[in-house]
């Protein structure tokens, strides 16, 4: 029985739909049978090198178009029959699987303008290479951005402007030893574990409650386990949406510092936080990578990331490993960035953000005032705890067959077991019309008995 080798589609939009063009145009030219069973989605994702959220999206969208059918216990196969062109066997396609920022109306007009307007000045640097750490001018831009939660602009030789927070997080990683493990929580951004797996770092998963992780089980790790780094996501956690106080944060550095772990302090939605609380960094800058992202607080046509590093040494060393995969990111919107910085268009966009973000989350508490889930009031994502007879797979899995895209706990698990919660997110929709009908459709689901495998597959 053929089997497929997963590929990436050219002259897809984004990569997950590059990935469900490739699987449908492969089964629909017959290079895979009926009934041929999928390679489990770690290893697509491996593959490929890209995060687990990715391929899960794309498997939702192959499914919805009805190409291919989840039996829960079994895996992913390809159907008996293709869909007819055009076919669409759910009556709802609505994702809450893709963790990001609501499209605000009029900002791809925005971003055009400003495109424009940078090409109309003719300035011929912007269409050219540039330094690996970003120019002057956009490090001091990144400076500013980065200001609120250190108190200060940080110096411009410790930044680096990256191509997203993912290439950054690589990079950084790829600094440590062969071997070297790192810890982070027993819940955690799907990217660390595609890093961690294609570079054999082992990762120790700690406890957390909800104000993050617990710092009692990182001094247990470190003790226990000598890590070379902590990852960490201090600010509205994905998936579990906690956020560190004041204390928690001080304790945690406390704790690194004394074993001499290095930091990596990923902080993409920060800027969502109604009052800023200060970085990791602020308290330990010579132990700490800190990486925010445009992508979460703005828009991922912004795909651009601000790396501040323990010093201008790092610099140098990260800028080297940089350049090994991702050399840095698109030098128009880098200078669209900074501009919009410099103006102050982007505080503006996020603050904007930030509202509509708030006005779901108000939605999201209505719609499903009777279930549990945590969830920050202008956050972009909720970590929902599932009834007690559902366990988070079949129950994700029974959401796709009903056109309903959300992501089980055991896609961000570093152990071995996992809570029976999912993680839903509210900026995808296009607007709250649709988020409302996604939610109403998730609570109804919520309120079934459990299927049987034969009834959800």
């Amino acid at each position: 029985m053929s089997s497929w080798k997963p590929r990436i589609a050219e002259n897809a939009r984004y990569k997950h739909q590059a990935i469900a063009e490739a699987l449908k145009a492969d089964i629909a030219a017959g290079l895979i049978e009926p009934g041929t069973p999928l390679p489990p989605q770690r290893d697509i994702a491996r593959t490929l090198g890209v995060d687990l959220t990715t391929v899960t999206r794309a498997l939702n969208e192959v499914r919805r178009a009805g190409f291919i059918e989840a039996r829960p216990g079994s895996g992913t196969f390809v159907k008996a029959q293709p869909p007819a062109p055009g076919a669409n066997e759910t009556p709802v396609g609505i994702d809450l699987s893709m963790n990001m920022p609501p499209q605000l109306p009029h900002l791809s007009r925005r971003i055009a303008d400003g495109i424009n307007a940078l090409l109309a000045g003719g300035a011929n640097t912007i269409l050219s290479y540039q330094e690996t750490a970003g120019s002057q001018s956009a490090r001091a831009a990144s400076a500013t951005w980065l200001s609120p939660r250190f108190g200060a602009a940080p110096a411009t030789d410790r930044l680096i402007v990256a191509g997203g927070a993912q290439s950054a997080l690589f990079a950084i990683c790829n600094l440590f030893g062969p071997g070297e493990s790192i810890c982070a929580g027993a819940n955690t951004y799907p990217g660390l574990k595609s890093v961690a797996a294609a570079l054999r770092l082992a990762v120790h998963p700690l406890a957390m409650d909800e104000d993050g992780i617990i710092p009692q089980s990182f001094e247990a790790c470190c003790r226990h386990n000598a890590p070379r780094a902590l990852y960490v996501i201090p600010s509205i956690d994905n998936p579990t949406t906690a956020t560190m106080p004041l204390e928690r944060r001080r304790a945690i550095v406390e704790i690194a510092q004394r074993h001499r772990v290095t930091l990596v302090e990923d902080d993409p939605y920060a800027e969502l936080l109604d009052a800023p609380l200060p970085a990791l960094a602020t308290f330990a800058p010579d132990i700490t990578w800190h990486v925010a992202t445009l992508s979460k607080s703005v828009t991922p046509a912004l795909r651009i990331a601000f790396v501040v590093c323990p010093s201008s040494l790092d610099t140098l060393k990260l800028g080297s490993s940089l350049r090994a995969s991702n050399p840095g990111p698109s030098p128009l919107l880098v200078a669209l960035a900074t501009e919009m910085i410099r103006t102050g268009e982007m505080r503006s966009i996020a603050d904007a953000i930030r509202t509509e973000s708030r006005a779901r989350q108000a939605l999201a508490a209505a719609l499903l005032k009777d279930w549990t889930f945590a969830a920050e009031p202008a956050g972009h994502h909720l970590w929902l705890s599932l009834p007690e007879q559902w366990h988070a797979n079949e129950f994700s899995a029974l959401a796709v067959r009903a056109g309903l895209g959300i992501v089980p706990a055991s896609a961000f698990g570093v152990g071995t077991s996992n809570p029976e919660c999912v993680r839903l997110t509210l900026g995808a929709a296009r607007d709250r019309a649709g988020l409302e009908q996604g939610l109403l459709l998730l609570d109804r689901l919520l309120r079934e008995p459990k299927f049987s495998p034969g009834m959800i597959v």
